[in-house]
């Protein structure tokens, strides 16, 4: 009896961690092809790009339904496309990836080193306000600095909160947050999300220092 307990243990922890082995390697390859899309391709092929990659993460959820790892990139990923395809349009999706993220952080509030807060965020102050959608400042930055204070290094974090910053007209504050997001170390197996993003950096970075001459 003994034995057959100890085999159930070790087939539940082995099952476990195949399970665990598969979700990481399905997150990175979304992050890899994420990367590609948003920062390789040209702009007039995104959104197609992003519907495939919805359907390829909503495969995933549909076997891993509480995944807060997936369930966080569905977000960013249904975000990326909204932005892609713009106009009032897109705001199902920027709804979708909403609820996305939402659920994600009642999963594990601090998943992916606080990404689905920062993403949640920048939702928030990316979208129109009521009766046109959900935007709020106020909760924007409320999430952003969940984010922060998850991870106060990051690069993301520091990045959309200093153009959250920006875009409410608090440029040196801004200029702060972007000069520590320069400095965050680089983020394993993210080398091409990096690159695009310091690229962000500076191009913001530019225009808050001509907004403080």
């Amino acid at each position: 009896m003994k034995h057959i307990y100890l085999l159930l243990i070790y087939t539940l922890f082995t099952t476990q961690s195949l399970i665990a082995l598969a979700t990481d390697s399905s997150v990175q390859a979304l992050q890899l092809r994420w990367a590609q899309i948003s920062y390789q391709l040209p702009s007039n092929e995104r959104e197609e790009a992003f519907e495939v990659l919805i359907k390829e993460v909503d495969e995933l959820i549909s076997v891993y339904p509480n995944n807060a790892e997936l369930r966080t990139w569905r977000g960013i990923i249904k975000s990326s496309s909204a932005g892609a395809q713009g106009g009032l349009g897109a705001l199902s999706l920027v709804k979708e990836a909403k609820r996305d993220l939402e659920r994600a952080i009642a999963i594990d509030s601090k998943v992916l080193n606080g990404a689905a807060y920062t993403s949640l965020g920048s939702l928030y102050y990316q979208v129109p306000g009521w009766p046109i959608s959900f935007g709020n400042d106020k909760k924007a930055k409320e999430y952003l600095l969940r984010g922060l204070d998850i991870a106060p290094t990051d690069i993301d974090a520091n990045y959309f909160y200093a153009d959250f910053l920006y875009q409410s007209g608090q440029y040196t504050s801004a200029l702060s947050y972007l000069e520590q997001a320069l400095q965050a170390a680089p983020r394993l197996g993210r080398t091409l999300a990096d690159e695009g993003r310091r690229a962000e950096i500076q191009t913001l970075l530019k225009k808050t220092k001509e907004k403080i001459q």
